[in-house]
């Protein structure tokens, strides 16, 4: 039986939350505090974390961070409102394994806690790219990002693949290193944000028995797993100054040293790493350390954001139907031109992890072989309704903004039952009609 730690302040959803769970077979433990969630980390062990991002004492961001400093490979999911999507793909960013925005629908609960369990079982660092665009884009952006891999995958030059959350790095340094010379050895990946400081050096470079307190056997590093192939280092600007010092020894004298040994290792690699902001910035700033950045940056290759990427959303809205239709079991053919207009208009923060989750919870709420408006997420629909609100101290123009977003936010909330969104707003639907046509709300 699954144990998972549910840390949610509001009373009434968490008691939901617990019977649910052990409705499914479930062993829900609740916390309604970060100090109190963090207490029973250090007392427990849990197989995933369901947290809320704002909390009386903090935000969920911070036992995310806590559970990354201990060194845990529990899957954490964070459960956010209407507003706070950016938040959630930043969070994704800093290790979560996926998010969940509230009002929760218990199917698409159940789809991520059970996929969350699944990835927890095989450990996290065991990672796989089912989730990136495991097809190519026709848009020129795309085309441009292929002839770039093409050109420098037969080489042994170090590659940096930059770009945005959820943009396809570890599917593109996979596609490089199955275009070059080393294809048929290994390719090993590391999640540089999910390492602690004290487990990096560890987990790259090996350690001996009693190098510290906890290493009960000997363990091979990653770089001696990844020996003759390719090792793919995600988010390399998380690396401790000290690691980073380690790293730049290991790639210039192609040895490695596990900690506690005075042995050194003979290593043969090619380094991919990746990065979702410009390492220059924090070699100005003075986080990563100068001379590395030059010896990992022989060339530099730069995912396109999905947004950029023109025509080629339609290409993975019907390849990320077609997976889904598969996993779930569902049949659906098509989606709705009011849907696909809402996913054409949305600018994805959260680029192809984002748009894989946001289709597999379309495929799993459509039953049929039609998936509407109504399957998409709420907060998609309010971040396209949602105008800028005005600035200055204009009274007037602020309060019609307010209203217009109140009327919005309650349209999508209600799937657009004027009736009840009426009723909600304590107005009648005549009065509701005349200012959606004031606000020029569709």
């Amino acid at each position: 039986m699954a144990k998972i730690l549910i840390l949610e302040d509001d009373l009434t959803f968490s008691q939901l939350l617990e019977g649910f769970f052990k409705k499914h077979k479930y062993e829900p433990v609740v916390a309604y505090k970060v100090k109190d969630a963090l207490k029973l980390l250090d007392q427990q062990s849990f197989d995933l974390l369901l947290v809320d991002y704002r909390l009386p004492d903090g935000t969920g961001l911070d036992v995310l961070a806590t559970a990354k400093d201990k060194g845990l490979n529990t899957p954490v999911v964070i459960m956010t409102s209407f507003n706070d999507v950016r938040t959630a793909v930043r969070s994704i960013r800093l290790g979560a394994f996926d998010y969940i925005t509230k009002p929760v629908n218990p199917d698409e609960l159940l789809m991520i806690i059970d996929n969350g369990l699944n990835l927890g079982s095989k450990g996290t660092k065991e990672r796989t790219i089912q989730h990136a665009d495991t097809i190519k884009g026709n848009s020129p952006s795309a085309d441009k990002l292929y002839e770039h891999i093409a050109l420098v995958a037969p080489t042994d030059i170090s590659v940096i693949i930059q770009g945005e959350s959820g943009t396809g790095k570890e599917y593109a340094a996979r596609t490089l290193h199955q275009q070059s010379k080393r294809a048929s050895q290994p390719f090993v990946a590391i999640d540089c944000g999910a390492l602690s400081k004290e487990l990096a050096a560890s987990e790259l470079f090996g350690h001996v028995k009693g190098a510290f307190t906890g290493a009960l056997t000997d363990k091979k590093g990653q770089f001696e797993a990844a020996n003759g192939g390719t090792l793919f280092l995600d988010e390399i600007g998380n690396l401790s100054y000290e690691v980073q010092v380690k790293l730049l020894r290991a790639l210039q004298e192609r040895v490695v040293q596990p900690i506690g040994s005075t042995r050194t290792i003979p290593v043969d690699v090619r380094i991919v790493a990746a990065t979702n902001d410009d390492l220059l910035t924090s070699v100005t700033n003075g986080s990563f350390r100068e001379d590395l950045y030059h010896r990992i940056n022989e060339f530099k290759i730069q995912l396109p954001a999905l947004r950029n990427r023109g025509k080629d959303l339609d290409l993975f809205i019907n390849h990320f139907v077609e997976l889904s239709n598969k996993e779930l079991g569902r049949q659906v053919k098509k989606i709705s031109e009011e849907a696909k207009q809402i996913l054409n208009q949305y600018d994805w923060p959260g680029n192809l992890r984002e748009l894989k989750n946001v289709i597999k919870r379309m495929v799993l709420l459509s039953p049929g072989e039609n998936a509407g408006i109504e399957a998409l997420p709420d907060e998609m629909m309010l971040a396209i309704h949602q105008a800028p609100k005005p600035s200055g101290s204009n009274l007037k123009a602020i309060n019609e903004a307010n209203e217009k977003a109140l009327i919005q936010e309650t349209l999508v909330k209600v799937k657009y039952n004027k009736s009840q969104a009426a009723k909600l707003l304590n107005i009648d639907r005549k009065t509701l009609y005349s200012k959606m046509e004031r606000f020029e709300i569709d």
